[in-house]
């Protein structure tokens, strides 16, 4: 073996015989065979710097350390804050203590009930306008949905349910806002002021009593390894900048601040039972005015709806269904039936049912691409379906439907909304409003109507700038960063905003297709992310700028193909007719599922936590797992978590 050449040991270079060689480098003739080096024979790996009794010399190679006394797959201790127990907060709550092991979390919420935007709205006729069956958690199934389209108590309740199935109570601390965001670069944590009533304060008495959180408060500050911000685009409104709108002597509402009246009982019936003999002017014609004109109608002497622009009504991308379910009889909602309910116990049918259901909405993407048959197709077929229930009133089409394409802004199927417009007891005022008088609404023609209600359905704020200071890095505020517009890393991050992630954020949306998948996997991302941070100990994870540069390029990129890149004032752009899409993600939503399923780690920058250690295994501890450290311990759990291969047929 001695007279052996190079190529026969292992990685030999340029030498042209070896003794046992091993690792040989620019060496002939070594005859102890291990790496001498510069005359260092007992060498192993020797460098030109040479070798100190088997050590690598430090100049060149890493230091060693004291190890610490965790086992490599011992959870360090994570605290998750989450911002909002709507959907996204209560699928967090979920999926974090699923998932996560060894965390803290506390969902933060400013209303007195879990549901977001489902609590907050109580309006008349307030209803999904996504078939319920669609409008649930992948992993929480309901099979008894009043209605295709399911009233927001339903909602409400699901979701009530949900919190209570999965015990999140004790983690959901309600009518707590938050105030204020600050990141701490030393220690890698969000300081977050919290208000809360005080102690003793009637609005713990109960839901319906209002909380004035600017006056009636107390505060004290929490800290967090990891926040999600699952505040939603539709959770913030205003009072529209109408003159005269404080001069009405009547009775002023806003749709997202429905009066419950003084004991909360009861629906939204409940609180308009003395509005027979009522004249009362709905403002707006977004989801929530579509779905208040119908449902006030036969309750109210007379309805005048005041609408500024012009809407599609959706004849429905699951008008098959529909018609199905209602066996060949076109309706624009349909009651589930005690035999439909039924059917639904069986788990094969239902999972079946909702399958079809969701592979028609998710296949609706092909509308919002400009040019396409589909799109073509749902021009002229919704022109027809508003043409046809509006025959009783045809001038009103020619205010009310666009000449810019369908899903440029939000699609409504609106059940009933053109049937309530064709009423005689209702009112449909396309001329812009001048001003509010104290006995009524005055247009720009000079006419003018008295009314003794006034309903603001004017929408929320979609700029998402949030009524709080978000303080990231050297103190930059996100609101300013979100100017002229937000820019993102995947509607999930934010650069200079470390250990940040959102939930149904900036560009999170869908115009066609499931938002809940979305929502998700926005949810299973911030739980991947906190599970690295976790294993690997780390102190930060901050997305890199040019991330969020490309991602912005490629949004800049995709909206031009897309109808809502066309004319048309939506909240998708802020409420502006022209410019920038703030609130679609820039794809289908399996797009969105698809892109967020993998995460791209190498698109972010890293701080460890443990200080003088500057070693990127640290985490893996003293050399053991839990198992082997517990007596008890499973030492051969992976054979409980075998991925057994499918044998080929």
């Amino acid at each position: 073996m001695g007279n052996e050449p190079a190529s026969t040991g292992i990685n030999g270079t340029y030498g042209a015989r070896r003794t046992n060689g091993v690792n040989g480098a620019h060496h002939i003739d070594s005859a102890n065979g291990v790496n001498e080096v510069n005359g260092h024979s007992n060498g192993i790996n020797g460098h030109t710097n040479g070798v100190t009794n088997g050590v690598h010399d430090h100049t060149t190679h890493a230091r060693t350390y004291k190890l610490p006394t965790f086992a490599v797959d011992e959870p360090r201790p994570m605290k998750v804050v989450c911002i909002g127990a709507g959907y996204s907060g209560i699928t967090a709550g979920i999926r974090f203590r699923q998932r996560v092991k060894n965390v803290d979390i506390t969902v933060y919420e400013s209303n007195a009930g879990v549901g977001g935007t489902w609590f907050a709205n109580r309006y008349p006729g307030l209803a999904c306008d996504i078939p319920s069956h669609a409008y649930q958690l992948t992993f929480e199934d309901n099979i008894n949905w009043s209605a295709f389209y399911a009233p927001g108590p339903e909602i409400r309740a699901y979701l009530d349910h949900v919190v209570d199935k999965y015990r999140l109570r004790p983690f959901i601390k309600l009518r707590h806002r938050i105030t204020g965001a600050i990141y701490n670069e030393g220690t890698g944590k969000w300081h977050l002021t919290v208000r809360r009533p005080r102690a003793g304060s009637p609005t713990e008495a109960g839901e319906h009593v209002e909380w004035d959180w600017k006056v009636d408060y107390e505060e004290f500050e929490d800290t967090a390894d990891v926040v999600l911000a699952g505040m939603g685009p539709l959770s913030r409104w205003a009072w529209p900048d109408i003159e005269g709108l404080e001069s009405f002597e009547g009775r002023v509402m806003h749709s997202a601040q429905w009066d419950m009246g003084e004991d909360g009982k009861g629906g939204w019936e409940e609180t308009v039972k003395d509005w027979g003999d009522k004249k009362v002017g709905i403002i707006g014609v977004g989801s929530s005015a579509i779905q208040m004109v119908p449902a006030l109608q036969p309750r109210v002497k007379h309805v005048t709806n005041y609408v500024r622009g012009k809407t599609w009504l959706s004849a429905s991308f699951v008008k098959e269904r529909l018609v199905k379910l209602a066996n060949g009889e076109e309706v624009s909602n349909y009651v589930f039936t005690e035999e439909d309910k039924k059917k639904f116990q069986d788990p094969v049918y239902y999972k079946d049912f909702r399958w079809q259901l969701e592979c028609e909405l998710n296949g609706a993407n092909p509308a919002t691409l400009r040019g396409t048959p589909m799109q073509e197709g749902a021009k002229v077929a919704f022109r027809e379906d508003m043409l046809k229930k509006l025959a009783k009133k045809p001038w009103i089409a020619d205010h009310l439907i666009p000449d810019f394409a369908p899903c440029c802004r939000r699609l409504t199927p609106g059940p009933g909304y053109l049937e309530a417009l064709c009423e005689d007891n209702v009112d449909f005022v396309p001329t812009h409003i001048k001003r509010i008088t104290p006995t009524g609404i005055e247009t720009e023609d000079g006419k003018h109507q008295d009314l003794d209600i006034i309903i603001c359905a004017t929408g929320f704020d979609t700029t998402f700038k949030f009524d709080f200071p978000i303080l990231g890095r050297s103190g930059e505020d996100l609101s300013k960063r979100f100017e002229p517009h937000p820019r993102t890393y995947l509607a999930m991050a934010v650069d200079g905003f470390p250990n940040w992630f959102q939930c149904l954020g900036p560009n999170a949306g869908v115009g066609a297709g499931s938002l809940l998948l979305i929502l998700e996997r926005q949810v299973d991302y911030a739980v991947a992310a906190t599970l690295k941070m976790q294993r690997e100990h780390l102190k930060s994870m901050d997305v890199k700028r040019e991330a969020v540069d490309d991602f912005d390029a490629y949004l800049e990129s995709y909206f031009p193909s897309t109808v809502y890149s066309e004319k048309c004032r939506s909240w998708y752009k802020a409420g502006k007719i022209e410019g920038r899409v703030v609130a679609l993600w820039p794809g289908s939503a399996l797009h969105a599922a698809r892109s967020l399923e993998h995460p791209r780690w190498e698109d972010y920058n890293y701080e460890r936590l443990e200080g003088p250690v500057k070693n990127r295994f640290y985490w893996l501890g003293d050399g053991q797992a839990v198992a082997d450290k517990d007596p008890k311990g499973d030492k051969a759990w992976y054979l409980k978590e075998v991925d057994y291969p499918p044998v080929p047929a």
